[in-house]
């Protein structure tokens, strides 16, 4: 096995991959089966080299010692032959004057190419920056190939300034022009156009383009599939495919101008001025936009509005009796607003584009979304759509289900299951919206952009898949004693606790990791400046919020008994749900993180389930 070299803790010059440039690190590590040294550059930044690649500090002393040595003997020598005795004194002061406007060029020259290395540091951490605030992880391939273009078109004034340093040589005039130097102007230019390229999205999610081009068909058809298997006798997956309704029954316009209705009414309440207004995080350009916080507002105005409607005897459970033709409606409008969407985006400017739907591929960024934030003056689209038709939709419609139940059974009151399903889920919306500033963090507002996916997730999937369960109990009624209702109870409250703490310690720990409260709390430190939380619940699994979501999924189904898997299909689809945003975080925290992150998960070893995963 060859002897290291470099000693863990020495400061050395380590060369930045893909360049001829050299700057101070400090060796960490070293691998005796890669024979890599793991480097740490003073910005944080860790990588691993090779020794060809790291140099000790005095080697580049030496060779600066060198260069000022020699230079005055060249510089005497250089004087003695310009002061020959024949030369008149006329002579000697143009000489002199030349030699003046000589170093003074090359002092320009010199500070303008500092001036793009520079630029070129900058560009690389400002970029890194961008992606922590936009929670992605630094792409070290992706910030590489950025510096090896701006480098390749430096190169020449960097050899210059060597050349220069080392040989003291004074450019001719009639070479000036040939070794012109990038002006500060056109170094931006450069670095603004390598930018736009690399703003592109590289890895494609969902399959690609044939995947997201098979999803718009699919979750239109997944969704009218589970309602159309609510409403028969007997929904066991061995009754495939369930009868279906003719086309002219699935549309009515009276539904859809409710639907509208309901909508715009929102949209309403949104505008309203009540609630704080609140900054996101900062967007690729730096700005910040502004949220006015008012969700919960809304759904307190939104359950006024619903009561007064049943005072004056509107009969709500019209939402059961005609629950297809609304998911009809609602996936049409998603489909216009999603068309409209794109369109608009293709106008919006590039800092304004979503990092995840920029792949340039029709298909897929209509899917994904193009435009990170579409907003229509302060009215952002996106956020209204997270939050608020289709989530408190989800409670009304539960609300109509449980009407319905005790009108189709003559029941003077709802059964102890849908008393239970509407509860649960009742808390788990009002939890969401008084913690509404949360969502600003999450990557569906940092992140994704605003197409089909989110647009038919909101309006759609939302709303009619995840009240399946009290749709299913209002044609399949199922009783269950108080001891089980309790167990239920107990299984619910233990899955909302550990959501709801563990989401409350990371974003306490985020806000303020000082906070004397959160002393107890130990964290793994990162090269961005950030923690990875070690204790609490963040010490006990890698996701403990996941987890408290897929118990609250089973309690859910568990008050519609075990005849069917049908009501189930909530709790399979969120396992699959999470299981594929913890892959994806998982490979983001890898690349952002690095070796902090192997060293976290060493420390936590289980993802999801305890023991488990």
């Amino acid at each position: 096995m060859p002897n290291r070299r470099f000693a863990d803790g020495e400061v050395v010059m380590g060369r930045w991959p893909g360049s001829v440039l050299y700057y101070e690190v400090q060796v960490t590590s070293y691998n005796d089966v890669s024979h890599l040294y793991t480097v740490k550059y003073k910005d944080g930044t860790e990588l691993e080299l090779k020794e060809s690649d790291i140099r000790s500090q005095s080697s580049f002393k030496h060779r600066k010692s060198q260069s000022s040595s020699s230079s005055p003997s060249r510089r005497s020598t250089s004087r003695s032959r310009s002061r020959s005795p024949g030369r008149p004194a006329k002579g000697r002061r143009r000489s002199s004057s030349q030699s003046r406007e000589h170093k003074d060029d090359r002092k320009k020259i010199i500070q303008e190419t500092n001036l793009a290395v520079l630029v070129l540091v900058l560009f690389k951490q400002s970029e890194n920056n961008t992606r922590r605030y936009n929670g992605e992880p630094e792409s070290t391939e992706r910030n590489d190939t950025s510096c090896k273009i701006v480098e390749q078109k430096l190169k020449p004034d960097l050899e210059i300034q060597r050349v220069l340093e080392q040989y003291s040589l004074r450019p001719r005039k009639e070479e000036k022009k040939k070794e012109e130097i990038y002006s500060e102007k056109k170094i931006f230019e450069t670095i603004k156009t390598i930018e736009k390229a690399s703003s592109k999205t590289k890895e494609l999610e969902f399959g690609g383009r044939i995947g997201t081009l098979m999803l718009m068909f699919l979750l239109p058809a997944t969704v009218f599939y589970l309602l159309l298997m609510c409403r028969q006798d007997d929904p066991s997956l061995m009754n495939f495919p369930p009868p279906l309704p003719a086309l002219e029954s699935l549309w009515e316009s009276r539904v859809f101008g409710i639907f509208l209705l309901w909508f715009f009414l929102q949209a309403l309440f949104y505008l309203l001025p009540i609630g704080k207004v609140v900054e996101g995080l900062p967007l690729s350009n730096g700005r910040k936009l502004q949220y006015r916080i008012n969700g919960f507002y809304a759904f307190v105005l939104t359950a006024a509005a619903i009561g007064t409607l049943l005072y004056f005897q509107f009969e709500l459970h019209y939402l059961y009796d005609h629950f297809m033709q609304f998911a009809v409606s609602a996936a049409a409008f998603s489909m216009v607003l999603s068309i409209y969407l794109y369109i608009r985006s293709l106008k919006a400017p590039e800092e304004e584009l979503a990092p995840g739907g920029n792949s340039g591929y029709f298909v897929y960024d209509f899917f994904t979304g193009h435009e990170l934030n579409p907003r229509i003056g302060n009215f952002d689209l996106k956020y209204f759509c997270e939050l608020r038709p289709g989530l408190i939709g989800w409670v009304v419609i539960n609300l109509a289900m449980l009407l319905a139940e005790m009108k189709i059974h003559n029941q003077s009151m709802p059964s102890l299951s849908m008393i239970l399903v509407n509860s649960f889920q009742l808390l788990y919306v009002v939890d969401a919206l008084w913690n509404e500033e949360a969502v600003l963090t999450t990557m569906d507002i940092t992140h994704d952009g605003f197409g089909f996916m989110l647009a038919f997730g909101d309006l759609v999937w939302v709303p009619f898949v995840y009240s399946l369960q009290a749709f299913y109990l209002v044609g399949h009624p199922t009783a269950i004693s108080w001891p089980v209702a309790a167990a239920i109870t107990i299984l619910n409250c233990i899955g909302y606790y550990i959501f709801r703490s563990a989401n409350s310690q990371k974003n306490s720990f985020r806000r303020n990791p000082s906070d004397p409260k959160l002393a107890y709390l130990k964290f793994i430190p990162t090269a961005t400046g950030k923690g990875l939380l070690v204790t609490g619940w963040w010490g006990f699994v890698r996701h403990p919020n996941y987890l408290g979501d897929i118990i609250m999924a089973l309690a859910w189904s568990l008050p519609c008994g075990f005849n069917h898997i049908l009501p189930y299909f909530y709790v399979i689809y969120f396992i699959c749900l999470l299981v594929h945003r913890e892959a994806r975080d998982e490979h983001h925290c890898k690349q952002k993180y690095g070796l902090a992150w192997e060293r976290y998960c060493q420390r936590v070893p289980y993802r999801i389930f305890p023991y488990i995963y």
